[in-house]
């Protein structure tokens, strides 16, 4: 999905800073936000896709939990298996409302369902694919390994989850050189100080990262035989758990 304007939303003095949320002011610019912003983006929802070919089966489901915008839905849609339906879940109504109308507005049909909904709510089965990009970060802590645990219930034996996160680095030094690195990419993409300091407030206590081995325990606690690493540039990591 392409969208052409700007994301200037912390471009100006705010005084205090309100917290981050995905509203239609964000959903208006989130393509180019994104893209800005989280090194390897698009790589990331490519090979989102290449994994959803490799994993998923006929007549399976496929879920892509935070959907924002779906690109990962789209990216997944174009690779998987015949017969296969994607769902693709959101808890930003203007995020759903635009994604449905890029679905409408397609001239041929793609097998994506959207729903405007709180993952923790949703319920699933069938699953050979799900995908978690850049959304488990934003759900409270102590509610993400019900959520896993769900997901994994939820899965088919063989099945995948694609899991990105932007991650805390277990050195404190590591930590605060992938930071910086970060905010130099961030920069480097048309930034100001102002605006990488000011979006940096708003995520704090919203986005809540954890380290690797937080998430691999976790994974494997919930019953996933192998997890893998196939992508990191500096703290932003994708994995991939298999059941």
């Amino acid at each position: 999905m392409n969208d052409q304007l700007r994301d200037r939303l912390f471009a100006k003095p705010l005084g205090p800073v309100p917290q981050f949320t995905f509203d239609a002011s964000v959903a208006s610019v989130f393509p180019d936000m994104i893209e800005r912003s989280v090194p390897g983006y698009a790589t990331v929802v490519a090979i989102s896709g290449m994994l959803a070919g490799e994993f998923s089966v006929p007549g399976s489901k496929l879920y892509d939990l935070g959907c924002s915008l779906g690109a990962t839905s789209i990216a997944m849609a174009a690779e998987c298996a015949s017969s296969c339906q994607v769902i693709a879940v959101d808890n930003s109504q203007p995020m759903i409302d635009r994604l449905q109308e890029w679905l409408d507005a397609q001239q041929k049909p793609l097998p994506i369902q959207v729903s405007c909904d709180d993952i923790n709510n949703i319920e699933m089965h069938n699953a050979s694919v799900v995908a978690l990009n850049y959304t488990l970060q934003f759900v409270a802590a102590e509610l993400r390994s019900t959520l896993l645990q769900k997901v994994y219930q939820g899965m088919r034996d063989g099945g995948a989850l694609i899991l990105s996160e932007k991650i805390a680095l277990s050195h404190p030094d590591d930590d605060d050189l992938f930071v910086r690195m970060h905010h130099r990419f961030k920069k480097a993409n048309g930034y100001s100080n102002l605006e990488v300091s000011q979006k940096r407030e708003a995520l704090d206590k919203v986005l809540v990262p954890e380290s690797m081995q937080q998430h691999k325990d976790r994974l494997y606690a919930c019953g996933f035989k192998r997890v893998e690493t196939w992508f990191q540039c500096f703290n932003f990591v994708s994995m991939v758990a298999i059941k």
